[in-house]
């Protein structure tokens, strides 16, 4: 993605060079003293794709799967969100393997801690800024705030990201993926001339992101015709009502179990709707079934769910297709705002923070909606254009290439 953009936009390929790996990663080994006594060692991440923006930003995972490449991957993911958001940050990624859900409490704040203790000489809130990401959340970042301010107590303002309010955290960040969805789904209707209080959606997935989303739709007077969960789907044409789903779901997001008849996830993504919001799972619009897609707007609100085949023929088609990397950039753009605010010491409002976090997603939506309109490409591709040019700017004025 990144050498296509570049060539498309005319840089040398000293720019593809520069950008085609991250700048530093490192490998680290964390010793933690289990509750049974005994010493397990887990092996963790960190990996900073480009300084050339500003420092670096991006999540911690806790996972078994992960690893070294997908560390770097993600990073360079983060550089491109980060590049077409405007945000003076590079990407980054980091995390550990392990099952988390395996371990005590105590054991997963000794891991958090030993792992900033691990990293420390390359995070800090004017080089790396960590924040939560599968598996770790508020708590954990609390943990490993406490574990910095420890080592470089002068340092800490800033120095993470996601977490509690009392520490400094953002009042609007919760449910902030999701307000991003929701904003972008506006600000494409307006393009696409859709009328959101006399449209439909379908939903697929109804977790806590795509609940979410379905309920402030509705809420927006979008009739919500089509939701799916684990176990299948259910569609009506009048709408359903989302107020009583919602209060009926269990933890899973499970409400198909309320119906006799149901549709499979595959049969509710061919049914017609105005908007159709995909928050499930990846692989589920490609060339074998996007010429049954009857939307006028496709939203991927999970990794991968829509095929760079599927993007591109539905942009060629008419239907405005909003991909991964524009949806998933609520999260960091809250990111941002919290490190602005906590390095100029002010506690904002939650209004305040959410009309912050909605003018950058608004106007990036904008800038990569235009690019795609004077070029021709989907939005997908657009959007990396955005990114990899703000990479690639600020590398070259900065004299590197």
């Amino acid at each position: 993605m990144i050498e296509e953009a570049l060539v498309e936009l005319g840089y040398s390929q000293d720019v593809f060079e520069l950008l085609k790996e991250p700048q530093r990663m490192l490998s680290v080994r964390i010793p933690v003293k289990m509750d049974n006594g005994q010493v397990r060692i887990f092996l963790g991440y960190r990996v900073q794709h480009s300084f050339s923006t500003g420092p670096t930003k991006g999540g911690v995972l806790f996972h078994p799967e992960v690893s070294e490449p997908l560390m770097k991957a993600l990073s360079m993911l983060n550089s491109l969100k980060n590049g077409l958001l405007n945000i003076p940050f590079g990407g980054a990624k980091g995390g550990v393997i392990c099952e988390p859900r395996e371990l005590s409490f105590h054991e997963l704040e000794l891991l958090s801690r030993g792992y900033i203790q691990a990293i420390r000489s390359v995070i800090g809130p004017y080089q790396d800024i960590p924040a939560p990401d599968i598996f770790t959340n508020s708590q954990v970042m609390a943990w490993m705030m406490d574990e910095y301010s420890k080592l470089c107590p002068d340092q800490s303002a800033g120095f993470i990201t996601g977490k509690p309010i009392v520490l400094g955290g953002l009042k609007s960040r919760e449910n902030s993926a999701g307000r991003g969805i929701v904003l972008f789904i506006s600000e494409a209707a307006k393009k696409k001339g859709i009328d959101l209080q006399h449209s439909t959606a379908i939903v697929q997935g109804f977790g806590s992101l795509g609940s979410y989303v379905a309920k402030s739709l509705a809420d927006s007077g979008v009739t919500i015709t089509g939701l799916s969960d684990a176990y299948g789907a259910v569609y009506r044409s009048a709408g359903l009502d989302m107020n009583t789903l919602i209060e009926c779901r269990d933890s899973f997001g499970t409400i198909t179990k309320l119906y006799k008849h149901t549709l499979t996830s595959q049969e509710l993504v061919e049914k017609p709707c105005d908007i159709m919001v995909l928050a499930a799972v990846a692989n589920q619009v490609t060339v074998n079934n996007v010429l049954k897609i009857r939307s006028k707007l496709v939203v991927e609100a999970a990794d991968g769910a829509v095929s760079d085949e599927a993007a591109d023929w539905m942009t060629q088609n008419g239907i405005l297709f909003i991909p991964e990397i524009l949806t998933s950039s609520g999260d960091m753009t809250s990111s941002y705002i919290e490190w602005v605010q906590n390095r100029q010491g002010l506690i904002w409002s939650k209004e305040e923070g959410e009309r912050r976090v909605r003018q950058i997603l608004a106007d990036a939506f904008t800038r990569v909606h235009n690019i795609a309109q004077e070029r021709g490409i989907s939005l997908k591709t657009a959007s990396c254009f955005a990114g990899v040019y703000t990479l690639a700017e600020s590398a070259r004025v900065r004299g590197w290439i």
